[in-house]
């Protein structure tokens, strides 16, 4: 009869390593903080933002005015990375030097509020403080706009434009109020041939809305650069009965 040796117990990894205690929340709450500030930095500088119509010189495309809700409009950045905007976009640019004589800085007095503000601004939970402005496409560089034809509609070269956006509009009679009567329609401008890098822009609530047409004594013929851009209209996400695509048609296909 031989002794046998009891059974040893091999010990395991998990056994021998000791358990790894759970961060407490609290301390991972600053992490996650600058994560999301680092995410929403980068999301409003290069893919998309959310602006405020304040006017109402986009009716009934988009809803604004003084003291009432205004539409609140997601705007992307990725179309014009690749490309210019195209007659019928509806855009969010910043107001040229002339077209920024009356603006008001929406900052406050006190520089550290103010300072805090700006802050952010660059991490999009504060609008930021310049004259950005939407209104639409009509013109690009090198082509030339003015109104009317005979029927009051907008030519560019020479081609009158396809716009079932427009409702409100100045008054046009042929044979009684157009461009070559003595008391000539509201709707009459140009011709004026847009710069190269520049854009005609246009409110769809022609009469109302302080536009191309407005400023087209100033250096730039009223036009406005490309670089001023900040991007396309597609998507109107509040108020939720307003929620829908923005559309941009081809004005020019006639």
């Amino acid at each position: 009869m031989t002794d046998e040796a009891p059974p040893v117990n091999e010990a395991t990894d998990s056994d021998t390593k000791p358990k790894k205690k759970q961060r407490p929340f609290w301390r991972e709450l600053p992490i996650l903080i600058v994560v999301a500030l680092l995410l929403s930095f980068l999301l409003q500088t290069f893919i998309a933002r959310v602006y405020l119509i304040p006017s109402e010189s986009m009716e009934p495309t988009l809803h604004g005015c003084a003291g009432c809700t205004g539409d609140r409009i997601l705007v992307e950045k990725l179309s014009y990375t690749f490309g210019d905007p195209k007659p019928g976009d509806v855009i969010v640019f910043l107001g040229p030097d002339s077209w920024s004589a009356d603006y008001q800085s929406i900052r406050s007095d006190n520089s550290v509020i103010r300072t805090m503000q700006n802050a952010g601004s660059v991490f999009g939970v504060v609008p930021p403080d310049e004259n950005d402005l939407v209104k639409r496409v009509i013109a690009t560089g090198g082509q030339t706009v003015e109104c009317c034809d005979d029927q009051g509609r907008v030519m560019v070269n020479g081609k009158p434009l396809d716009e079932p956006y427009v409702v409100n509009d100045f008054p046009f009679v042929p044979g009684q109020l157009t461009c070559d009567t003595e008391r000539k329609s509201g709707r009459c401008f140009g011709p004026v041939t847009v710069p190269d890098g520049n854009l005609w822009m246009m409110g769809d609530n022609r009469n109302n809305s302080a536009d191309s047409r407005y400023h087209v004594g100033d250096e730039l013929q009223g036009t406005v650069p490309v670089d001023n851009v900040r991007g396309k209209a597609v998507f109107i996400i509040l108020p939720p009965g307003r929620m829908g695509t923005i559309s941009s048609p081809d004005i020019q296909s006639n």
